[in-house]
């Protein structure tokens, strides 16, 4: 596993663009200063392994910026993208030796990272951090779940519109904007990415992303910048109504 230092490793934790969400978020100040003196900064290229599937991990930690997407291979070597990891995600099981997916960038990206074993220690000493924690694999399992619908039973069409409304709010949520109306992010994904994550072909996805630029639903600048007009008309679109929850 190849990692490699952060150039602008030393962050200031009051700064941090994820620390409203991150594992930290309800720290106090003390409990920041415990955090210092365990953390590090780790940069990867897009296309670079963080971590391999069976690996024995000693750190857990926090995506700064940059996305990432776990992985699954199968005995005959077919692999299948499971999950999404975005800025502020949790990467690691703490109380596990080994690693579950691979985790590959597919941007540049940066992660903040803990030493695993005081990590561990803190967490029993820390209710804020067991807490939140906590929280963030509750809100884990609810994306999984929702996941499991949008790959079962929603059409091609609302499988891309629903891909990009996690996107969209999830960007405006990390920025604390108002996640309603326009609404504009950079798609961290490729087509044959989206394809793969969707269990959909590159030529359906293409497809259906231009369907939604035709139809106004979104707006394209160059090849990743997108720009959705109106949030509640792509939720729609998605099968979804202005709270997330699936229309009846």
């Amino acid at each position: 596993m190849l990692l490699k230092e952060n150039p602008v490793s030393h962050h200031d934790c009051e700064a941090c663009p994820i620390r409203h969400r991150a594992v930290c978020a309800r720290c106090d100040s003390d409990e920041l200063e415990l955090l210092e003196e365990i953390k590090y900064y780790r940069s990867f290229e897009a296309g670079q392994h963080i971590i391999w599937s069976g690996d024995r991990m000693d750190f857990v930690g926090s995506v700064v910026s940059g996305i990432a997407t776990l992985t699954q291979t199968m005995e005959d070597g077919r692999t299948q993208m499971v999950g999404l990891l975005l800025p502020s995600d949790f990467v690691g099981r703490p109380g596990r030796n080994g690693a579950a997916y691979d985790v590959v960038a597919t941007t540049d990206l940066v992660m903040c990272c803990f030493r695993k074993k005081p990590f561990e220690q803190m967490m029993e000493t820390t209710p804020h951090i067991a807490q939140r924690l906590l929280q963030m694999t509750l809100d884990e399992l609810d994306a999984a779940r929702e996941w499991m619908l949008v790959l079962g039973r929603k059409t091609a069409r609302e499988k891309i519109a629903s891909l990009l409304a996690i996107i969209a709010r999830r960007n405006a949520t990390l920025h604390m904007s108002n996640a309603s109306g326009e609404l504009s992010f950079d798609l961290p994904l490729t087509r044959e990415a989206m394809a793969d994550y969707l269990g959909l072909t590159l030529e359906t996805v293409s497809r259906q992303v231009s369907a939604l630029k035709k139809d106004g639903v979104i707006v394209l600048e160059g090849k990743r910048h997108v720009i959705i007009p109106d949030l509640e008309r792509l939720l729609e679109e998605a099968g979804d109504d202005s709270d997330g929850g699936v229309l009846g």
